[in-house]
């Protein structure tokens, strides 16, 4: 299936003990130890591998496996798309003639603050807020450093919903899943999250994802965010962290997000994202600016 070939940073690989299932890139390798480091290139996960469990991925099956990626992708977005219509419909104050006597209506989503760990992920999230119409700010920073800046940002931007993702991972040699400290970057998003609530303690004023692959759920969640991942500790998809923040962004601030179909909207599902119950962001304005 894969040719065998020398590796090195930056060439595409699949892990074999894996099925070679998902798609990584190498971005650093221990030649002594025969091991290097991987990112995930469609999933939030960062791993270390053995060098001989890797196989360089040819630019055809590349194609191949991001195409069942994508696939999902475009189905989160026509979900997205055919929610929005109906909501539309449902708000039947919305009466056409009225709105046409008061010169027109416009939309206000929620102003969502992008961090990610990873800056490949985050323009990949930026493009999609763009196509969403959800306006968003982001930065790249790394997740170590999720604590020191985020009030900061905070204070710059003062959004409706803020976003904390990149990567993660639970290291069983380390503990158990119950120990905060198993986890690559966990504890860096719970501290992160723990400030964000420091700035803005209501939950229906700040809305807070946190989370990537694997992520501690149980202890996000505990330090103040309304959504995290992973609470079967599995992957998640890149996209994830948008699905959920749209949908707070275009849920009216008189309703509850409607978290089973928010779930439903995401790649990676009820295994790998959850949260409480919260209200949306969205305004609905008259007359229309000209």
């Amino acid at each position: 299936m894969f040719p065998s070939q020398k590796l090195r940073v930056g060439d595409i690989v699949a892990r074999k003990s894996h099925g070679c299932d998902l798609l990584f890139q190498i971005v650093d390798i221990n030649q002594e130890k025969g091991t290097c480091s991987l990112i995930g290139l469609d999933y939030r996960l960062m791993a270390d591998a053995p060098l001989s469990d890797l196989v360089k991925v040819t630019e055809e099956e590349i194609a191949k496996i991001r195409s069942k990626s994508e696939q999902k992708h475009i189905e989160a977005m026509r979900m997205i798309e055919q929610e929005r219509r109906s909501a539309r419909e449902r708000n039947m104050w919305r009466q056409v003639n009225y709105i046409k006597e008061m010169g027109g209506s416009f939309d206000w989503p929620g102003k969502v603050l992008h961090v990610d760990g990873d800056k490949n992920y985050l323009k990949k999230c930026l493009t999609v807020y763009e196509q969403l119409k959800v306006p968003a700010v982001g930065y790249h920073i790394p997740e170590k450093d999720f604590p020191q800046q985020i009030i900061s940002m905070l204070e710059k931007h003062q959004p409706d919903i803020l976003v904390l993702t990149g990567h993660d991972a639970l290291q069983s040699k380390r503990g158990p899943a119950d120990d905060l400290n198993s986890y690559r970057n966990s504890k860096y998003f719970v501290q992160a999250v723990e400030k964000a609530r420091m700035f803005q303690q209501g939950k229906d004023s700040l809305i807070i994802f946190a989370g990537a692959c694997q992520s501690y759920f149980e202890a996000i969640l505990n330090a103040g965010a309304n959504f995290a991942s992973s609470p079967k500790r599995i992957n998640i998809h890149t996209l994830d962290p948008v699905y959920i923040a749209e949908k707070v962004a275009y849920t009216s601030i008189q309703q509850s997000v409607n978290i089973f179909e928010m779930v439903k909207n995401t790649i990676t599902g009820i295994e790998g994202v959850g949260g409480i119950e919260t209200k949306g962001c969205f305004r609905f304005g008259i007359p229309k600016p000209h």
